[in-house]
């Protein structure tokens, strides 16, 4: 059994992702040399969905992580931790929809010359009368959509490419991803930025800064910059056990490698694990209801098909939404776009083909060949390249990596928050760790203002990104009352209890 002894207060953190690794840090920066971080990750690989991982030389995104953010405690983070390795891509992207790709930000006269002004006209006419006759009630993503963008547009741009995402119909996701996910964006901005060129959306940045050798860069930095200040960062190394007394977390059972066990004390605990697995691991197990309301939590999976081709990129876009439904991929990113650093050889592309699915089924199930043989074919029929080119490819499924807002989830969070809430020492980070989709940015803000809290603050970690301030509809006068209250670090306030 390990207990820290002689190490003054011990931090055992669940979880090597961009929270759990901004966690550690953010301890060695500030906690005056008396807190020790101990980092346990299940896999072979810091970072957690944003790592990088690597097939024969080429490097490649898991999801397509860009870094840019208007939080100022993360984007200082960003710099001090791996800013040397940083360099300025230009963002550049489009939609394929009905056999035409669409440039997106949205270019005015690509649009109408793809959508033809008979259909410009009634999606315009179609906003007009959600202006005048909108939904009573946001409910649902439809809904939300709709009364923003007109139901013409709707079911243009958004209720393909959703469904094919979550695998549910738009009418079952909550309205609350939406106002998360589709900030400071509607169709008269959409509009005024494309006829003006001027850009102050979240949504719709331009350019961004990316690590050369790709997201998990960052945090492989972190992981040496933890380690190099008396941290530890423990691979292949799994909780399988969280212990309690009432309402105090005692240790974590690990399970390392070669299959040993140990019980690890510590004076405070964080976790980022997913929230329905984390109550499963309670020992005592919680009260029915809480146990209950985890298992109410669902998860969207995903696989991303890597295709080494023998000529160059076929397409300069960093990444390409798939809203035909005719073919399953959902996305398809150029990692030279990305970095050209990513790409071994000039005279190869690697390419990412994404594919949102659910662990067991028929697409998660298929062999690493049948993928790469149906990721060819699909780039074929969107006309990017023939199969025929494809050289090589890599496989990596990726296990609940969206966290789903369906008709149960709310009622299920604020039961499991609650009770978690409760406990003396012990909180929950990050996108998994809170069911909540947010971006790399504000899963690392949770873990900084968790340590705030372990260091004597009291903030309200389940308010991150879901402020008034993040909302489309935070009015200037909003903002100026919430400037005249505070500083902002750049971004929205940081929440206190």
């Amino acid at each position: 059994m390990y207990d820290g002894a002689g190490c003054g207060l011990t931090t055992a953190i669940i979880g090597a992702g961009p929270a759990g690794l901004t966690a550690a840090y953010e301890l060695l920066k500030h906690g005056g040399g008396s807190h020790r971080p101990l980092v346990f990750e299940a896999g072979e690989i810091v970072g957690g969905i944003a790592r990088t991982e690597s097939h024969e030389g080429y490097r490649f995104d898991i999801g397509g992580h860009r870094f840019f953010t208007k939080v100022g405690e993360v984007e200082a983070f960003w710099q001090e931790v791996g800013g040397a390795d940083f360099v300025t891509r230009p963002r550049q992207s489009r939609i394929y929809y009905e056999g035409k790709y669409y440039a997106y930000p949205l270019k005015i006269f690509n649009a109408l010359g793809n959508l033809g002004p008979f259909r410009a006209a009634g999606i315009m006419a179609s906003f007009a009368r959600s202006r005048l006759r909108p939904y009573k009630e946001e409910e649902n993503l439809e809904q939300w959509v709709s009364n923003r963008f007109g139901r013409q547009l709707y079911e243009t741009f958004f209720k393909t490419y959703t469904e094919k995402v979550w695998g549910i119909p738009c009418t079952e996701i909550r309205a609350d991803w939406a106002a998360q996910r589709i900030k400071n964006l509607s169709l008269s901005k959409a509009v005024w930025n494309a006829l003006t060129g001027a850009n102050d959306t979240a949504s719709l940045i331009e350019e961004f800064q990316y690590p050369r050798l790709g997201p998990g860069q960052m945090w492989e930095r972190c992981t040496e910059k933890v380690r190099e200040r008396g941290g530890e960062v423990q691979l292949r190394t799994a909780v399988t056990r969280v212990l309690r007394d009432g309402d105090r977390v005692t240790a974590v059972e690990t399970e390392g490698p070669e299959g040993e066990r140990r019980t690890v004390e510590a004076d405070h605990f964080v976790n980022t694990m997913p929230l329905r697995e984390l109550i499963e691991m309670m020992d005592p197990p919680p009260p029915d209801e809480v146990r209950a309301a985890a298992a109410k939590l669902k998860y969207r999976d995903f696989l991303i098909v890597t295709l080494i081709l023998d000529h160059p990129d076929p397409f300069p876009d960093n990444w390409i939404y798939i809203h035909s439904p005719e073919v399953q991929v959902g996305r398809i990113q150029n990692f030279r776009a990305w970095s050209p650093e990513m790409v071994p050889n000039p005279d190869h592309a690697s390419i990412g083909m994404e594919y949102f699915c659910h662990e067991g089924d028929g697409l998660w199930e298929s062999t690493d060949e049948a993928l790469i043989a149906q990721a060819g074919r699909e780039l074929e029929q969107l006309g990017l390249a023939k199969a025929s080119t494809v050289i090589g490819g890599k496989i990596i499924r990726q296990p609940k990596a969206y966290p789903v807002y369906d008709g149960e989830y709310r009622a299920a969070l604020d039961t499991l928050s609650g009770w978690i809430d409760g406990l003396e020492n012990f909180q929950s980070v990050g996108r998994n760790g809170m069911h909540r989709y947010n971006n790399q940015d504000h899963s690392q803000l949770t873990a900084m203002l968790a340590v705030k809290n372990i260091l004597g603050e009291h903030h309200d970690l389940w308010t991150v990104n879901v402020e008034r301030s993040y909302h489309e509809d935070f009015t200037t006068e909003e903002k100026t009352k919430r400037q005249e209250q505070g500083p902002m670090n750049g971004a929205a306030a940081v929440p206190t209890r």
